[in-house]
């Protein structure tokens, strides 16, 4: 059973009552899924779950959700059989013009942009009371705030995020926040060589060109002999940069590193140059 559309300005409360009884010789009764879509979007996990022993009354739910206008949501109530025959009803679904009474009800969740490897925190800020749980840090007597992370994030963890909150009476449901999850830059191109000297290198970045996400912030240039031993790396604020203070007649391998904003923003080196100082005296 599918409800209209539903738009409102505040978290509001849809409360019903459901009743469940088992069939013949023991038979499990049907599972009562809720689920809450926002903006057409896919059904995603059920909000309520009633499986388990049959409760063989009429038990009072409540539902609040925190979709608030231009946004809308749907409520979605399926009933999962388990092939023999039992009892499931609903009835007396009501939408108030109020938050719910007995029910916590999550506010506003915030989007997260972090990038690749990094850990997605999100911030489930909740009103009404909770029982007591270690995850939760009280901000007031009515108010709490869980957080729950997304670790070593890849572009896969990429989506919609919402909270769900639980209590005795029902089940509180937040809108959804957008995890975006950005892969640092990587340069494309190795830099190019522009002028050779017996001590110095002048090269171009040569950085234009991308794998990976901007905006770039940070540009560095890291070299290193061409029997692996690292020299430095130094920031650059300019298209061309001249490494200096080399030793003559030596290869040496040049890479360029890019970095966008947040921690974990700097890519790995771009493919390098390799160039060799002139000699002594020429």
């Amino acid at each position: 059973m599918l409800l209209p559309p539903l738009r409102e300005n505040d978290t509001h409360c849809l409360s019903f009552q459901f009743y469940q009884a088992g069939g013949r010789e023991g038979a499990a009764p049907a599972t009562l899924n809720v689920y809450v879509t926002e903006n057409n979007s896919p059904l995603g996990v059920p909000v309520i779950n009633s499986s388990g022993p049959a409760y063989h009354i009429w038990k009072g739910v409540e539902l609040a959700v925190s979709t608030f206008w231009p946004n809308h949501y749907q409520v979605l109530f399926e009933a999962v059989s388990t092939g023999q025959r039992g009892v499931l009803a609903i009835r007396d679904i009501t939408l108030q013009g109020h938050q719910c009474m007995s029910t916590p009800h999550p506010l506003h969740l915030k989007a997260v942009e972090v990038n690749a490897g990094q850990t997605a925190s999100f911030q489930c800020t909740v009103n009404g009371h909770l029982p007591t749980a270690m995850e939760t840090r009280p901000v007031n007597p009515r108010r709490y705030v869980a957080s729950f992370d997304v670790k070593n994030t890849t572009k896969g963890d990429s989506g919609r995020y919402r909270c769900i909150v639980q209590s005795d009476r029902g089940v509180g449901v937040s809108s959804y926040a957008d995890l975006t999850v950005k892969q640092p830059p990587v340069p494309i191109a190795p830099p190019q060589l522009t002028a050779v000297g017996a001590t110095y290198l002048w090269i171009q970045l040569n950085a234009n060109s991308i794998n990976g996400d901007g905006p770039i912030v940070d540009r560095e240039v890291e070299y290193r002999t061409t029997a692996g031993m690292l020299i430095d790396t130094t920031p650059v604020d300019k298209p061309t940069h001249k490494i200096g203070h080399l030793d003559p007649d030596t290869e040496y391998e040049i890479s360029v590193l890019l970095t966008r904003p947040l921690e974990g923003g700097t890519g790995n080196p771009g493919p390098p140059l390799r160039a060799r100082t002139k000699c002594a005296g020429e």
